[in-house]
């Protein structure tokens, strides 16, 4: 089945917190995340659906991904399907952010996730720095520029 790009719609929202979920408890089955939607669905209307351009990939009428950019060239939120990975959709959508940030696009991942990092060091991106998020968790932040 083809998968399609398309710009975020507001009647999109409660299959995009579902995908979330769907990913953080499979990425991260320790955390308790059903405890932060409520926490989620505040931030997605509050701080990303106003700031980001949202991209969907849709398949069949379905959500299986969707990525957010802010006008800083800032991608917040890389979801794709755990049933997707190991697609191209990732790379699809992190080519549709670096189309729409054409002067670079940067994020922070999860140190402990090897396989994002990986995706993203395929992808491009470099390595810049590393902090710590409010939930204590190490991150790194990665740069990906136009060459």
């Amino acid at each position: 089945m083809a998968v399609e790009l398309r710009r975020y719609r507001t009647s999109d929202e409660d299959a995009a917190i579902a995908l979330w979920l769907e990913t953080w408890r499979k990425a991260y089955p320790s955390i308790d995340f059903d405890a932060r939607v409520d926490w989620w669905r505040a931030r997605w209307r509050d701080e990303l659906v106003p700031l980001a351009e949202i991209v969907v990939a849709e398949q069949d009428g379905a959500m299986v991904g969707f990525v957010t950019i802010d006008a800083t060239g800032y991608l917040d939120q890389l979801v794709v399907s755990p049933a997707q990975w190991g697609t191209d959709i990732s790379r699809r959508l992190v080519d549709e952010a670096k189309r729409l940030a054409p002067g670079g696009v940067t994020l922070k991942v999860n140190a402990d996730n090897v396989r994002a990092i990986r995706f993203y060091e395929r992808n491009g991106f470099t390595k810049t720095g590393e902090e710590v998020n409010s939930s204590a968790r190490a991150v790194l932040l990665m740069a990906w520029k136009r060459a």
